[in-house]
């Protein structure tokens, strides 16, 4: 996934929760919806940001070169403190529409019907 395209805001923003809520019917199943991709996209970003942080992990001699700052490894760690948190994508591609989700249990209740 490409966070940086993501047009999710920096900072929180009120938002009317019943008008969000019109896709699934109900407040709490949208808040369990978003909240289940925001830690989908934790998980994501985590695995990312540590791949990138591997890189720089060479063996393990105690250098003075080493234990001074490593200027990219300060870099790429700015860059995804940067980044909205993942709770606020989640929230954005909810309101865009851009999450598949469904709920076996109303899809078990209109199979019997």
């Amino acid at each position: 996934m490409d966070f940086k395209k993501s047009n999710a805001p920096l900072n929180t923003v009120t938002r009317d929760m019943l008008a969000m809520s019109q896709q699934t019917g109900n407040v709490y199943e949208t808040i369990c919806v978003i909240g289940k991709r925001a830690n989908q996209i934790s998980v994501e970003m985590k695995n990312e940001l540590e791949k990138k942080l591997a890189e720089f992990k060479g063996n393990n001699t105690d250098n003075l070169e080493e234990i001074s700052e490593n200027r990219e490894q300060i870099e790429i760690s700015k860059f995804y403190e940067k980044l909205p948190k993942p709770s606020l994508i989640a929230t954005q591609e909810y309101i865009e529409h851009k999450l598949y989700f469904s709920n076996p249990a109303k899809q078990k209740d209109n199979l019997g019907k």
